[in-house]
């Protein structure tokens, strides 16, 4: 049987410039598909305009570039793709598969963060309203290995119920959008933080319903500040310092628990970059949820 060829890729969001633990993801994700001689693929999920920076996406390719961690093929942008999420989620309704929801938010804290199917048949018009996923109790249990975090598994009626994939104001959920673009882009390995560790249940289950094939899944540790806090701009991360690229990448490699050497911090960052696919060694990474950036990469908001 011939393989497909593997494939990897970084998908940020527009929110702002990267910041350093964008940076370990990017840098993750090219070695690991590098070192597997596969293409690795940059997608700018810009689905969710509130939260969106006015030219950040051309900065945030800008500092992939400078960094040494070059794309193949064309850049996607989810923003291109709505109408086929459309269509998607229409022929999940033709099928049973959905229905609409109205529930406002203090109900929803209410359920503890597993929904009770209250909607279900209420017959609610879409316009206005929540879309949501059925969970089909015979398809409910979801498990499978990750690369460092190893086996896991959920029930996704007992722990999630029914779950949104496209919200009351028309916006497209996570979770349907990155399966359908990582089918359609033909990924086979997904390298991300562990903050999305918990949402894998749902995108596996969603793959089984559109017949979509499951990647290789591994996710980081997450880089937090001194107050164990995401990197993120919300929390005032620091953009990645132009002019200081090789720096950068060194600390992300010794940060990943690569070993890089000492002398390898002089040089260019297509050096360091083509040093870390040929000795990348995800093993070393350890099974954590959080991970503390190195000092200067969280004192200063992003611009």
């Amino acid at each position: 049987m011939i393989l497909p060829p593997s494939k990897g890729r970084f998908a940020p969001s527009p929110s702002g410039p990267l910041h350093f633990g964008s940076l370990v993801c990017a840098l993750a994700s090219y070695a690991d598909i590098k070192s597997k001689r596969g293409k690795w693929l940059v997608r700018i999920e810009d689905i969710d305009p509130p939260r969106e920076v006015k030219g950040a996406s051309r900065q945030i390719l800008l500092q992939l570039e400078s960094h040494g961690l070059r794309w193949d093929d064309s850049v996607v942008y989810q923003s291109n793709r709505l109408s086929l999420y459309s269509e998607i989620i229409n022929d999940l309704q033709n099928k049973g598969a959905i229905y609409f929801c109205d529930c406002n938010r203090a109900r929803l804290r209410e359920l503890n963060g597993v929904y009770d199917k209250f909607c279900k048949t209420r017959q609610l018009i879409s316009e206005g309203n929540a879309t949501r996923l059925i969970i089909n109790s015979d398809l409910d249990y979801i498990s499978f290995n990750d690369a460092i975090f190893g086996w896991q598994e959920q029930n996704l009626t007992t722990n999630v119920g029914d779950f949104i994939i496209r919200r009351r104001d028309g916006l497209i959920s996570y979770q349907l959008a990155v399966i359908v673009d990582d089918n359609a882009q033909g990924i086979t390995d997904i390298l991300r933080g562990s903050d999305l560790l918990g949402s894998t249940h749902r995108q596996i289950f969603l793959q089984r319903m559109l017949g979509f094939p499951q990647p290789n899944y591994t996710h980081l540790p997450i880089a937090t500040s001194k107050n164990n806090l995401k990197l993120s701009k919300q929390n005032l991360a620091s953009e990645l310092p132009a002019g200081r690229e090789s720096e950068n990448l060194w600390l992300a490699l010794k940060w990943l628990k690569q070993n890089p050497p000492q002398d390898l911090k002089v040089l260019s960052a297509e050096e360091i970059v083509g040093w870390a696919v040929a000795n990348w060694n995800p093993t070393t990474i350890p099974p954590k949820t959080i991970q503390r950036a190195p000092e200067g990469f969280y004192d200063t908001p992003c611009k």
